[in-house]
């Protein structure tokens, strides 16, 4: 077996312990708000949610088009600064993040640290091989708009369409005692939660497609960039497994620090995020499942009165997100130096 072969099984594997850890991490996102609601115990929750995040890889298989992992791949890195050690410092740079941040009980982002990790090796080698100043040769702004740019509209969005939802809710319901609403809801909840857990498959598995499709361009094992069956499934595999894991810690914070919930809020929460995620998905966006579901739990507690919202709670969580993508870059960064200076002596 050759080295870069290796090589690359090994980035492969790390891959997917990211994916794994970003189902763990995200677990949250998929079931707080139906354990917080006490329509599923934890260990009933994470499994529904594991199901539905594998489930989302049949279009994947049917359609083969996996938009998101071509974004992530190969739309926001110039591909020929990418080599094996970028895309190995890029993931060791995230799953470093991804701890600090659960082991702080931050719902930050895992998609984001992926991206921003990815970026943040490419640029330090470009430094390192052509000087300091030509770092940002390594970035394909334009793909980096798009993401940008919804990091600020997904979580809003989520937040408006939850908030909508509740006023259909309300007026459709008007008529009804909160026992029998909290009835039907405590059953439609199953439904939402469901659809979000998909979305969340949808999107966040495509993710790490596209950086295994990356890193088998960059060893000359793919003559272009695509994605294969295996790799959907092995993405969707590990994914589901991280959320059956599950991520008690953050479930916490999203599911009754943030604002208590009850069965209609949980609905409206999380079949909003859904539409707010598979929409960008569709677009072949890069979206934080973690955003959005915050959104729309925020607009949730916001239709009862704005002060319901522990908004001090809610400021912390948005300095983590704009934290995410200079600090994971940062530390792949410095696993890329770390990894040059370690080659250069072997």
């Amino acid at each position: 077996m050759s080295e870069t072969l290796i090589l690359v099984v090994i980035i492969v594997a790390v891959a997917l312990v990211f994916d794994y850890i970003n189902g763990f991490h995200d677990a949250a996102n998929s079931v707080a708000t139906i354990v917080a609601t006490r329509v599923l115990t934890p260990f009933q929750a994470v499994l529904w949610a594991a199901f539905f995040n594998f489930i989302a890889a049949v279009p994947l298989l049917i359609s083969g088009n996996a938009s998101v992992a071509k974004t992530v791949g190969s739309g926001m890195v110039e591909l020929k600064y990418v080599t094996p050690l970028v895309i190995l410092a890029g993931l060791l740079g995230a799953i470093a993040w991804d701890l600090i941040t659960w082991w702080l009980g931050l719902p930050t982002s895992s998609s984001h640290a992926l991206i921003g990790g990815y970026a943040g090796a490419a640029m330090v080698r470009v430094m390192i091989e052509e000087g300091v100043t030509n770092g940002f040769k390594a970035i394909v702004f334009a793909g980096w708009a798009k993401t940008l740019i919804f990091i600020v509209v997904a979580p809003i969005l989520g937040m408006a369409l939850a908030y909508l939802l509740m006023i259909i809710v309300y007026w459709s319901f008007r008529k009804s005692t909160p026992y029998s609403m909290d009835l039907w809801f405590r059953r439609l909840q199953l439904l939402s939660a469901a659809l979000f857990s998909y979305a969340h498959g949808a999107n966040d598995a495509q993710k790490t497609m596209g950086i295994i499709a990356g890193v088998l361009v960059a060893a000359g094992y793919l003559d272009r960039f695509r994605i294969d069956s295996w790799v959907v499934l092995a993405a969707h595999t590990a994914i589901a497994l991280g959320t059956m894991t599950g991520g008690w810690r953050i479930i916490r914070t999203m599911g009754s620090r943030l604002t208590r919930l009850k069965p209609r809020g949980g609905f409206c929460a999380e079949t909003a995020g859904a539409m707010a995620i598979l929409f960008p998905t569709y677009l072949g966006i890069p979206v934080s499942t973690t955003h959005v579901i915050t959104g729309a739990i925020a607009g949730v507690g916001a239709i009862r009165r704005p002060k319901s919202v522990r908004w001090a709670l809610a400021t912390n969580i948005v300095w983590a997100w704009v934290l995410t993508l200079p600090a994971s870059a940062c530390v792949a960064g410095l696993f890329m130096a770390l990894i040059h200076v370690v080659a250069g002596h072997s």
